[in-house]
């Protein structure tokens, strides 16, 4: 098994979204549990609509294609489709809709596991996943070592409210932290964490879920 990590795309982030969707799209985003405005835009689902102004304008500026140091004519795409939903109450109401939707169906995926001992061992098996994933992405990246959370749960195949409570652990343990951008790398910590387990512990495929 490969890893490279030096352009990850989000299959959710190349899809096409005109602005103002209409019923239809938004039945499509509905299926699409992976579709989320408020993560390519980097705010919380509660933000107030002078911060969406506020951040969609910084975000721009960084990724606009006439920035030669860090320009992306792809994510400013996405930064606008956002933007043209989240920044118009009417959209964003329409959306918000289907996105409270796709965060019941995504907690109900997260409780109803099979039973306590198999939720732990999936936990720790997760925190294992993550930090492997971070750890790769430094090495194989060292200019831009972090990953934003929808990436990881790309990669790991776990569902939102899964890989929330394992990044809140791995911050909290100082193994993981988060940068200005609210992408994740890890730390040297972590890093030591990582071999201490893997000289304790039998090596076992901990990534599966990638390959899947």
């Amino acid at each position: 098994m490969q890893f490279w990590f030096g352009a990850i795309t989000i299959p959710h982030m190349s899809r096409t979204v005109r602005a103002g969707p209409r019923i239809a799209q938004l039945q499509d985003m509905a299926d699409d549990a992976a579709l989320d405005y408020y993560e390519i835009l980097q705010i919380s689902a509660t933000a107030e609509t002078e911060t969406i102004h506020r951040v969609y304008r910084l975000l721009a500026q960084r990724y606009h294609p006439d920035n030669a140091d860090t320009g992306s004519p792809e994510r400013f795409r996405q930064l606008t489709e956002a933007y043209n939903v989240l920044g118009d109450p009417g959209e964003r109401a329409r959306y918000d809709v289907v996105y409270e939707r796709q965060r019941q169906a995504r907690w109900r995926m997260a409780r109803f596991s099979a039973n306590a001992d198999a939720d732990f061992d999936t936990e720790a098996q997760l925190r294992v996943a993550v930090l492997e994933v971070l750890s790769t992405k430094r090495r194989t990246d060292p200019n831009q070592p972090a990953m934003y959370q929808s990436e990881l749960e790309q990669l790991t195949g776990a569902p939102r409210e899964h890989i929330e409570f394992t990044i809140w652990y791995l911050v909290q343990k100082k193994l993981a932290q988060r940068t200005d951008q609210s992408m994740l790398a890890i730390m040297v910590e972590g890093i030591d964490w990582l071999e201490e387990r893997h000289r304790t512990m039998p090596r076992t495929r901990r990534l599966a879920a990638v390959n899947a």
